[in-house]
């Protein structure tokens, strides 16, 4: 496109629109910096969905990890109480599915002793009148426990209170505390530990204190499968291999049924992650292809030969199938169904009972000891398409980012140079515009000195001057 002026306001003094004549000027030139910002803005699309698309890929692989993971979900046991009130229980993935029965007689005790009321208060010294000192012997850990001497010294703690904090401050197990009602104020003393451990008894008392008889300090007392076991913390370990029980309360003669066996809920919880991962990559690469807008135009990817190769592979690993395996050969027998656009949907009725009849089973088709299962193999493929300098569309990325830093850089080149020229044509134009605008003074004092000459004014004739010649 040319451009044009307007012959009739160049010579009235109007002048030229310098701004404007640069910037046609510099238009004509500027065809390539448009499309270079076009094919920049085409690749920070594209970099958008290939960022959003790895990052899918990533938690993809996260959740078939989770699969593939021989101490992970599909390896977890779980144990069920019957009776949640009086007992709880954890598995490892070593327990051995089974059905067991407890009863729980009693739970481990903490040992209390405690003070008839002192009547005198707790800032009162608490040895008879007249004596210098003292003792209280405090034993922790039953008949055969360790015994605390407790000598009481005027001035440093032969009160409850100071009492309390030098029994405190000791480290045995036992925490003292000061309780005063209408009654006077008594010592408490009780263990930290449970059971025969946390047994605390007064075995010599001098003072003015009157020691009550201690209680608590009692093992737990249990039967597992008809079998006595005595405890003396509440919380058992290795009495049913694999197995932590936490025992919640006591109740004589009432078994409470424990179940051991895989812990569906959380397998089932990790195929349910997986599948939503997988459908996710899966959707947003659908979306690359899906023809939108007024151009039938596909997405910024559509045409990206990195993404077709992923869409495949990913199709493929989901198709992984085996041979017997007591009929687990694939994820539609599972239940897991794959649809037209090659998302998948979970039929959760069938999954959990693949896993009620064939446990084993359902873990071998995801994981096994040859690493060769659905969730071994898927997990290798992506561990390539996900690695972060070979992974496809880390490489897409890399690419894109080098591609976007090289139009950066000319189109940074192209517009230095279109600023000089701009400043070089609008120092021209701006002189060619003080001459225009010029004109019309400039032709007025031609006219009048012409128009002076013409007059015949200051003494000159006003007819033709004759010429003579000299010869």
């Amino acid at each position: 496109m040319g451009i044009s002026l307007n012959p009739a306001t160049l010579l009235s003094g109007q002048g030229i629109d310098v701004s404007s004549l640069v910037n046609q000027i510099l238009s004509q030139s500027s065809g390539q910096l448009t499309v270079w910002q076009n094919e920049q803005t085409a690749l920070q699309s594209q970099a958008t969905d290939l960022t959003g698309i790895n990052a899918a890929l990533t938690n993809l692989a996260t959740a078939v990890s989770a699969l593939s993971d021989p101490l992970g979900a599909l390896t977890a046991q779980a144990a069920t109480s019957s009776n949640t009130s009086v007992l709880t229980a954890t598995a490892q993935t070593s327990a051995i599915a089974g059905v067991h029965q407890i009863v729980v007689g009693s739970l481990a005790t903490t040992g209390t002793v405690y003070t008839e009321p002192f009547a005198a208060g707790p800032t009162t010294s608490i040895l008879p009148t007249g004596a210098t000192t003292g003792e209280i012997d405090l034993q922790v850990g039953g008949s055969t426990g360790t015994l605390h001497a407790i000598t009481i010294t005027p001035g440093s703690n032969d009160t409850l209170n100071t009492l309390a904090s030098y029994i405190n401050a000791q480290n045995w197990g036992v925490t003292a505390n000061v309780v005063t009602d209408a009654n006077g104020s008594r010592l408490a003393l009780s263990s930290t530990a449970t059971g025969t451990p946390g047994a605390l008894a007064i075995t010599s008392n001098n003072t003015n204190l009157t020691f009550d008889a201690p209680i608590g300090g009692t093992n737990a007392s249990l039967t597992i499968d008809g079998v006595p076991y005595s405890s003396s913390a509440n919380t058992i370990t290795g009495a049913i291999a694999g197995v932590t029980l936490n025992l919640a309360g006591a109740s004589p003669g009432n078994a409470v049924q424990l179940t051991v066996g895989p812990d569906v809920a959380q397998a089932t919880s990790a195929i349910n992650n997986f599948v939503s991962a997988y459908n996710q990559v899966i959707s947003d690469i659908n979306l690359e292809y899906q023809v939108i807008g007024p151009n039938n135009s596909q997405g910024p990817l559509g045409s990206d030969a990195s993404l077709r190769q992923l869409q495949s592979s990913l199709l493929t690993d989901a198709a992984y199938s085996v041979s017997g395996n007591s009929g687990v050969v694939n994820l539609a027998s599972l239940g897991i169904s794959t649809n037209n656009d090659g998302t998948l949907t979970v039929d959760p009725t069938q999954l959990n009972s693949s896993f009620a009849s064939t446990p084993a089973a359902v873990q071998s088709f995801f994981q096994n000891s040859a690493q060769t299962g659905f969730a071994n193999s898927f997990s290798s493929d992506l561990t390539n398409l996900t690695d972060p300098t070979q992974g496809i569309l880390n490489v897409d990325l890399a690419q894109n980012q080098v591609s976007q830093q090289g139009l950066s850089t000319s189109i940074a080149n192209f517009e230095t140079q279109l600023n000089i020229q701009q400043q070089q044509l609008t120092i021209e134009y701006s002189q060619v515009n003080a001459s225009l605008q010029a004109y019309p003074l400039l032709l007025q004092q031609i006219t009048e000195t012409l128009a002076t000459l013409g007059s015949g004014g200051s003494g000159t004739s006003s007819t033709s001057p004759t010429l003579t010649s000299g010869l």
